[in-house]
């Protein structure tokens, strides 16, 4: 067995346990555990009642780390935080008492409610992993997770999360209702008593994992892939999609292309994989995106949320025509440089995307038809397109 299945069969074990307490929400708790291998923060966005907070404290339980949750309220101070300076009369010095962001996981619950000055003095801790006080700085334990959660139809008493502090998050996930089915089985499990998870890894097991994770390989034709995705938002007309240029007034931000990429290793790892393929960065590009894309007014007037318009990207952009065992085999020599590439677009026009690339999927190609923006909107296909962009819709 090697480490990439030994992994998997680890974090098989941990999702597991998880689900003795969570019915549903696979995706929600996969994504947890993709975010934990890529070391990134993630943010889950849910109406109340969906069980993000019970997953995040299961999660912590599971994997044997230090656990802290934070309710965020508006009368919430930086220094309830991260730790403040403390006059000590008897010694007459300061000391600094260290607030409780020292965890390994950091649940932040509702962070929505909690104003400016409280979300801003994440940015350390969130982007340096530190916490700075009276000009001392300590480094928080390793590793280190922020999980945050908000309520998206709360109007009053909130405040709206700035794009500097969304663009941090790796991840942002919608959490939507249970099935019929898993409500009958919510009932079924918590009615009598609540389940419990048990410790089935330490945190030296998960920094093992990371570090497997950061060795998964990515090939230069998937690397090319997700960087097509994040281009195919700042200059949608230049990549076929004019439609979309008054939808979008700013695209992804760079941290965007690296999220795909640490996303897609961790995803990979789970799957049982030491190497990337571009079905990897399709199944993350929306978790990673939907935060960081900025709508225009007319999207905004439309009613067009991020997933009508990355739907739209993603059913275009096409992926790097190349298999998985042409990937497999050169991450086993170790030659990415002369693996198959992607063809560059051409400059200009609805043509820059046109050829026979392939969808590289687990089951096959699987092709995607483009859903139009205006009238009703359908998800994009289960994979990258096989083919370059269909002609836009006709008004």
């Amino acid at each position: 067995m090697d480490d990439n299945t030994e992994a998997a069969v680890e974090l098989e074990r941990v999702l597991f346990e998880i689900k003795k307490v969570i019915v549903g929400q696979d995706h929600m708790v996969e994504r947890l555990l993709v975010a934990l291998l890529a070391r990134g923060h993630i943010l889950l966005e849910g109406l109340p009642g969906l069980a993000k907070t019970l997953a995040v404290s299961t999660l912590a339980k599971a994997i044997g780390g230090s656990f802290v949750r934070l309710q965020f309220t508006p009368d919430l101070l930086p220094s309830d935080l991260v730790g403040t300076r403390i006059w000590r009369a008897s010694d007459e010095r300061f000391d600094i008492e260290w607030g409780p962001v020292f965890a390994n996981l950091l649940l932040t619950d509702e962070i929505n409610r909690a104003p400016a000055k409280v979300q801003s003095a994440l940015l350390e801790v969130m982007a340096e992993r530190q916490v700075s006080i009276g000009g001392i700085t300590q480094p928080l334990p390793k590793p280190f997770l922020v999980l945050a959660t908000q309520n998206p139809i709360e109007s009053e008493g909130v405040y709206t999360l700035p794009e500097a502090q969304r663009d941090r998050f790796l991840m942002k996930v919608t959490v939507g209702y249970p099935s019929p089915t898993e409500e009958l089985e919510i009932v079924r499990r918590v009615g009598v008593s609540t389940p419990e998870a048990s410790e089935v890894m330490t945190v030296v097991d998960l920094q093992r994992l990371q570090q497997t994770t950061d060795q998964v390989f990515v090939d230069t034709s998937v690397a090319q892939y997700a960087v097509d995705l994040v281009m195919a938002t700042r200059e949608p007309g230049l990549r076929g999609m004019p439609e979309l240029e008054p939808l979008i007034d700013f695209g992804v931000s760079p941290r965007a292309t690296l999220g795909l990429v640490s996303a897609s290793r961790a995803l990979a790892v789970l799957r049982g994989r030491s190497y990337v393929v571009p079905q990897d960065t399709f199944d993350v590009a929306r978790d990673v995106l939907r935060h960081r894309i900025m709508l225009s007014y007319e999207a905004l007037a439309k009613g067009l949320g991020a997933d009508d318009v990355l739907n739209r990207v993603l059913a275009v952009v096409p992926a790097a025509s190349i298999s998985p065992v042409e990937i497999e085999r050169a991450a086993a020599n170790g030659r990415a440089a002369n693996a198959p590439a992607m063809q560059p677009p051409a400059p200009s026009g609805a043509g820059s995307l046109l050829g026979t690339s392939t969808a590289v999927s687990p089951n096959g190609p699987t092709p995607a038809s483009p859903a139009a923006l205006a009238g009703t909107e359908s998800p994009a296909g289960d994979g990258p397109p096989a083919t370059g962009p269909a002609e836009p819709p006709t008004p």
